[in-house]
């Protein structure tokens, strides 16, 4: 993309950063064909070749509006438009970096900057969003089905099995939402890998990964994050655990931001690298050949599988989960359009529950065609905003696996 930028512009590594993706854009438009907003609203500026415009003209000629800024918000980051791109263009950086601008100069409603407040202080926070969901528990079959939806069901928890020690030890990110919404997720990931003999090593001062934080624009908060989980993980680290484990999608892609967001902090640079460097989705390290041995279902049941954005288009795994769950002997249905999001993306969906309801619809619809007898997916997000509307349950692909385990005596 031609791109005319002053020296005083490009004088900022971010600035200059965004002028070069920019300029590695061709205008060729394939990624429209693949971006959720852009088939739902046809308009060119709801499409990653649009917003690419409006962020060169925010920096070419200083222009800025509200509209920049609506547009911008609706972009779900998903990251389908990269895997399209035959140019290779780094959009969700470009983004990443150009919201915070957007936000500095383009004054938000007094609601919408509460919202974002409030999801940035109980979301990443597992007490504060425990305590946030309790009441709405209590009284969710009285509540109108669009607030039903938004909250999570009460989940029973399946019994932790003793887990044995072994000489080969990853570190397990604990999560956030996921403590509350989804803790079987973790307690499955820990039998699997101790049946393949990994030991996954828990650290209850970790936290968030820092993509609430982070996707709202606020970088400074996101670093913090970071840094509370690189030193959680410092004696980990330094005994040589062999990755970072992250069972859900979207915080294993932004632990793979690390070395990026704190690549100027004297003390973290190089730590935060090696975090980024052994980041893992589980089906990135599990044998699959050794987990058909461990473990097999009986019945065959049909799963529809729900890759969802951040594994197939921040991770490029999704083939890799679904080679597990075959290797266990789950038969995978058809799923048309699996390359579009769910509408879920971090807090989008209580940020555009519009078009995220759409993209919802759409994405159920596909999942169901085949005719599943359950679903499976692979990050807390994009499984709770599943169930608001599923009619099959939703699972993570590793609680699927976890009660089909071979007794040892039948391998002796």
């Amino acid at each position: 993309m031609r791109a005319k930028f002053s020296a005083e512009i490009l004088s900022s590594r971010d600035n200059a950063e965004m002028a070069s993706i920019m300029r590695s854009c061709v205008h060729c438009g394939f990624c429209n064909a693949t971006c959720p907003t852009y088939q739902l609203r046809g308009d060119e500026l709801d499409g990653p070749r649009g917003r690419i415009y409006l962020i060169k003209s925010m920096l070419e000629e200083g222009a800025l509006s509200d509209s920049t800024q609506t547009h911008l918000d609706r972009c779900l980051t998903c990251r389908a438009c990269e895997t399209t791109c035959p140019s290779g263009v780094n959009y969700s950086r470009l983004v990443e970096l150009a919201r915070p601008m957007v936000d500095e100069k383009v004054k938000r409603k007094p609601w919408d900057k509460l919202k974002r407040w409030l999801i940035r202080q109980i979301v990443p926070y597992p007490r504060r969003f425990a305590a946030a969901m309790f009441l709405p528990q209590l009284v969710k079959p009285a509540l109108p089905r669009l607030l039903s939806e938004l909250v999570p069901a009460r989940e029973i928890l399946a019994p932790v099995l003793e887990q044995s020690e072994h000489s080969r030890k990853m570190i397990l990110l604990d999560g956030c939402v996921q403590q509350v919404a989804g803790a079987n997720i973790n307690a499955a990931a820990k039998d699997v890998f101790d049946g393949l003999e990994v030991q996954l090593e828990s650290n209850p001062s970790s936290g968030c990964c820092g993509a609430v934080s982070y996707h709202l624009g606020e970088v400074d908060e996101a670093r913090r994050f970071a840094r509370q989980n690189i030193d959680a993980w410092t004696k980990s680290l330094a005994a040589g655990a062999e990755a970072v484990i992250a069972t859900s999608s979207g915080c294993a892609v932004m632990l793979k931001e690390y070395a990026e967001l704190l690549r100027d902090d004297p003390i973290y640079a190089t730590r935060a690298a090696q975090v980024t460097a052994l980041v893992r989705d589980p089906s990135e390290v599990l044998d699959v050949a050794a987990l058909g041995q461990a473990y097999q279902v009986t019945s065959n049941p049909r799963i529809a599988f729900h890759a969802p954005c951040t594994q197939q288009h921040g991770l490029h795994a999704s083939a890799r989960a679904e080679a597990c769950l075959k290797a266990v002997g789950f038969e995978l249905t058809n799923v048309p359009e699996g390359h579009l999001c769910c509408g879920s993306a971090g807090s989008y969906s209580l940020l555009q529950p519009k078009l995220s309801g759409e993209l919802l619809d759409r994405k159920i619809s596909a999942l169901q065609s085949d005719g599943p007898s359950v679903i499976a997916s692979a990050n807390i997000g994009c499984l709770l905003h599943l169930r608001r509307r599923a009619e099959p349950s939703v699972y993570h692909w590793l609680e699927l696996i976890r009660p089909h385990k071979i007794a040892a005596d039948v391998h002796s």
